[in-house]
């Protein structure tokens, strides 16, 4: 199972940088820059510049080019594009078995207090 044309995966390098911009909503390529620059200094302006260029050409981003500097903006809430990239994980490491994918999720190493919150929502959907 592939994404929909119109809703390409991401590279590693293109979700780091939609991390970075959905908390911001729509941003100019400056302040995704400044966003990134804690997490990786290396990264230049003209990079980010250049992979907001690309993403927007995957259709990963939106662009208003109404400003002097172009605003961009995700093409998929956060929430959606998990979703999608979930159900692809599910399909292709685990054929398709949700069983499967959280066992594994659960064996990798899990906060107490993540397996605490996970038992309470359980135990909600119970009741």
């Amino acid at each position: 199972m592939t994404a929909p044309a119109d809703h390409p995966k991401p590279t590693p390098a293109e979700l780091e940088l939609l991390q970075a911009l959905w908390p911001l909503g729509a941003a100019t390529a400056r302040q995704v820059h400044d966003a990134l620059r804690d997490s990786r200094p290396e990264l230049g302006y003209g990079a980010v510049l250049r992979l907001m260029q690309v993403m927007h050409g995957k259709g990963l981003l939106i662009r208003d080019d109404s400003q002097r500097s172009h605003v961009y903006a995700p093409a998929q809430p956060r929430d959606a594009l998990q979703t999608n990239l979930l159900k692809d994980l599910l399909q292709r490491a685990f054929a398709g078995s949700a069983k499967a994918l959280v066992l594994a999720a659960l064996k990798t190493g899990i906060s107490r207090k993540d397996r605490e919150e996970i038992e309470r929502m359980l135990r909600e959907e119970k009741e």
